[in-house]
């Protein structure tokens, strides 16, 4: 297990309790970056459809967490859908740092102030590791996507919409 002493980030503690293999990735973040997330996966040189952000949703009157690809885009259907909401739409960014403990950019689906119901898209079983935030701005975290899953007790879904470009 790789990674800074106990005491790092929420984040970080939660795997270090969990005893779950991780490798901590720190970065330079530079914060004129218009995405975290594809900040991350250009400056750790990883394919994006392996780094993950977590974004926060107000599917009809409570929080849910949803961790898609930063390569695409979160489908508010689809994860009302898979929480069994009617409706589902992007929660307000401060009420999501209140929520997890986090600040916007450096939200981690692992070690929130409390837990929420969380869905991961499904693309993330489709490789070995995934990079998620480890709880602040440049800095991630690799883990297998089943212990991501595991320790965030999340269900998986398609949640994810391709960014279309042009």
């Amino acid at each position: 297990m790789a990674g800074k002493p106990a005491g790092g980030t929420p984040a970080v503690q939660a795997l270090q309790r969990a005893g779950v293999a991780h490798t901590l990735h720190p970065y330079e973040h530079d914060p004129r970056a218009e995405s975290y997330g594809l900040e991350a996966a250009e400056v750790l040189g990883v394919e994006q459809t392996r780094v993950f952000k977590t974004l926060l949703a107000d599917a009809d009157g409570r929080l849910v967490v949803a961790v898609v690809p930063v390569s695409g885009r979160l489908d508010l259907k689809a994860l009302a859908q898979a929480v069994g909401a009617r409706k589902a739409m992007m929660a307000d960014p401060s009420a999501a740092q209140r929520a997890t403990g986090y600040v916007v950019g450096g939200i981690s689906p692992l070690g929130q102030k409390r837990p929420h119901q969380t869905v991961v898209d499904a693309s993330a079983l489709d490789h070995d590791t995934v990079l998620v935030s480890a709880g602040r701005r440049g800095l991630d975290v690799e883990l297998a996507p089943g212990d991501l899953v595991s320790l965030t007790a999340a269900t998986t879904a398609a949640i994810a919409a391709a960014i279309a470009f042009g």
